[in-house]
């Protein structure tokens, strides 16, 4: 079944979705209208995530994952404009990180400023091996404003995140992957694609309950102390030894027998 939007493209493949930008002559730019359907999508997902066990995000074309955000229509923005755009953006990459279950970006082409805000903000990162990734916003008189000055810190260590933000340099696939902001590359878009699934499915056969957990206290347990991260932890693990997956996992084990997990 596949769902259309103005700019999105939404194709369920069984307990996975493809979510495909669609703005290839633009390089799959996020203007307002972008922003807004991925918000959408991924809010909605998060209220009934209608039984999916995992999301590939990509962009159409060959050129461009997400080449950024569209200039012309921030060229003009007034400073309450730029902050309600700005606004959209982060709410769009909290709503891909908070979505129920795992979500990878599959890069092929550019991936610059939103668009690695973007992909930053999905579970983790595949691409092919001419991905092209950065901040360039100051080459723009700009900072990054959808999570880039946060999320890339985070993923790649402090200092070499500010080396690429600083300078507006992009980053090539092989770099990328080096320095742990790209988890692995692929020779083609159609290889891209297919090891990203290949993933889901491996995880679309363990516990969901387990994984949407685990999901929830890696993200909670981001900006805690380890002491803090450890007790996130316990409550969850203790928690879940009330769940039905849990039983019939542990129970599938003893018995020398593949789970039939339920997700509860």
């Amino acid at each position: 079944m596949t769902t259309s939007y103005e700019t999105l493209t939404v194709e369920r493949k069984g307990d996975f979705a493809l979510l495909t930008l669609n703005r290839p002559d633009k390089l799959n730019a996020l203007n307002s209208t972008v922003l807004s359907e991925l918000k959408t999508v991924f809010e909605a997902w998060g209220k009934d995530s209608e039984g999916l066990k995992g999301v590939v995000f990509t962009g159409s074309g060959d050129k461009a994952f997400i080449a950024g955000a569209d200039i012309a229509q921030m060229s003009d923005m007034t400073v309450d404009e730029a902050h309600a755009f700005g606004f959209l953006g982060q709410s769009v990459t909290l709503a891909i990180e908070n979505a129920p279950f795992p979500v990878i970006a599959a890069v092929n082409g550019f991936a610059l400023g939103g668009g690695c805000e973007m992909a930053m903000a999905c579970d983790f990162i595949y691409a092919t091996n001419t991905a092209v990734f950065g901040q360039p916003e100051v080459k723009l008189g700009l900072i990054p404003g959808f999570g880039g000055t946060q999320r890339l810190a985070k993923l790649i260590g402090r200092a070499r995140a500010k080396e690429i933000v600083y300078t507006g340099r992009n980053v090539k696939a092989e770099e990328a992957y080096r320095v742990g902001l790209v988890v692995s590359l692929f020779e083609t878009k159609d290889d891209l694609l297919a090891g990203a699934f290949k993933t889901l499915d491996y995880v679309s056969k363990v516990s969901p309950n387990a994984v949407k957990l685990s999901k929830k206290v890696m993200i909670e347990g981001n900006d805690l102390t380890v002491e803090q991260g450890l007790q996130t932890e316990l409550a969850q693990f203790s928690a879940i030894f009330s769940s039905e997956d849990m039983k019939e996992g542990c129970l599938a084990f003893v018995e020398k027998r593949p789970a039939q997990f339920k997700g509860c």
